[in-house]
């Protein structure tokens, strides 16, 4: 049997004739037609071949009954075609529905988003993935599929999930990856970038780091620059990455491999003065110069000059009195390069003589450095950049925490005092 006419409406006989011919690829050709009458479609839906009941499923005239139907089906094909054309009539609605065909419609997309099979959930995940309209609890049913190829299309993309809804999936995700998919979500606030850098997930903060247009605090990005040293997946999206703090793009310049120094002597969002420090890091690193602290013998002049002045200790004292020295402050004093208040900041907490904290940091004693930190009470996170920043410490001999703690205990740190006051003793 032929289509002859195929572009004018068939009658209604024909088109019964049609639908009971034995040859399947008659019966698929009927199904594709838009002008058929909805109770042809609907006998069609029931049709014995997968391939008539998918182009039924397909077709935007067939009645909403149909779904339900076809939302059954047997044929793995069928129900995913049926949940693309019902998320594409989401989209683009073609005319207005009463509220019984709208429930069916819903009720058959429900029974698409709890299909056995994952091909279904994904394909429908994908079509209604970025859909504005989309109902409220399947979205949030799709988000938390156990399957992050359903959950993660939606996760990433669907404007109908609110703070609320992310901030809790960060907390307690159902999908592994899940984290990675809102980490990439256009425009993620500072609320939903704290609450995954919090969960400690390294692929998500990744995903965060590398996504231009998520939102995070710079004091979490101080943070994150402060350990990139030993996670080389954050690296590369930081060099990249916009609005860097005012000395990370120095700090980075230290540690990241050499393809990316280049990348970062490139950027255009650094003032000058931020430049020329990376750019002399970089011909430190590159050229034996070594501000990276590996070869003592070629390090700048100006290296450890704080040590040749006097440290604010009376203001330093006046703070510490007065409860406001505390681990940020010194931290903040670090970063912005005023080694003479963090050395003051040292004497005033340890109390240690001078004399004997200028000689620890000149002889560049990673022990004796530690030791000193821990004396003061200086948070454990800080005593790497004061080993590098200021102890001018070489790398493979940098003493880094040891679980979250102090690498030295409190009697070896006691012993590197006196050890070094002795020494002073000896020098006097």
């Amino acid at each position: 049997m032929s289509f002859e006419g195929s572009d004018s409406r068939l009658d209604y006989e024909k088109s019964k004739e049609m639908a009971r011919s034995a040859d399947p690829a008659v019966r698929a050709r009927l199904a594709s037609k838009k002008d058929l009458p909805p109770e042809i479609l609907y006998f069609l839906a029931e049709d014995s071949d997968a391939e008539v009941r998918r182009q039924v499923a397909n077709n935007e005239a067939a009645p909403e009954l149909t779904h339900s139907i076809l939302a059954r089906d047997e044929a793995e094909g069928v129900r995913s075609q049926l949940a693309v054309k019902i998320a594409k009539s989401l989209i683009n609605p073609v005319r207005n529905l009463p509220e019984k065909s709208r429930q069916m419609s819903h009720d058959a997309l429900s029974q698409l988003a709890a299909d056995q099979i994952t091909a279904v959930r994904r394909a429908l995940a994908e079509a209604i993935k970025d859909v504005p309209g989309a109902p409220a609890d399947l979205i949030l049913r799709m988000a938390g599929d156990a399957e992050i190829v359903v959950a993660g299309p939606v996760l990433e993309h669907s404007p109908v999930l609110t703070d609320e809804h992310l901030l809790r999936i960060v907390k307690a995700p159902v999908a592994d990856g899940a984290r990675n998919f809102i980490s990439k979500r256009r425009g993620v606030n500072e609320i939903v970038s704290e609450a995954i850098v919090a969960t400690d997930d390294i692929t998500a903060i990744g995903e965060l780091l590398g996504n231009s247009s998520a939102h995070i605090q710079e004091k979490t990005l101080d943070k994150l620059v402060d350990r990139a040293e030993d996670i080389e997946l954050w690296q590369a999206p930081l060099v990249s990455r916009t609005s860097l703090p005012k000395t990370a793009a120095t700090r980075l310049a230290q540690f990241v491999a050499e393809n990316l120094l280049e990348e970062l002597q490139k950027r255009d969002d650094i003032d000058a003065s931020t430049l020329e420090d990376v750019k002399r890091v970089v011909r430190a690193r590159l050229g034996g110069e070594e501000f990276a602290l590996e070869d003592e013998d070629n390090l700048p002049a100006v290296a450890q000059d704080f040590l040749q002045m006097d440290p604010p200790v009376a203001m330093v004292q006046r703070l510490f009195d007065s409860r406001r020295l505390d681990g940020d402050m010194v931290s903040r004093s670090l970063d912005a390069a005023d080694y003479s208040f963090v050395l003051a900041a040292l004497l005033v907490n340890s109390k240690i003589d001078r004399k004997i904290v200028q000689l620890i940091f000149t002889d560049k004693s990673a022990k004796g450095i530690v030791a000193i930190c821990k004396l003061s009470g200086i948070p454990v996170g800080l005593i790497v950049k004061i080993q590098q920043r200021m102890g001018r410490v070489p790398p493979k001999e940098i003493l880094k925490p040891v679980d979250g703690a102090y690498p030295v205990t409190q009697s070896d740190a006691e012993w590197q005092i006196e050890f070094h006051a002795k020494l002073v003793e000896r020098m006097s």
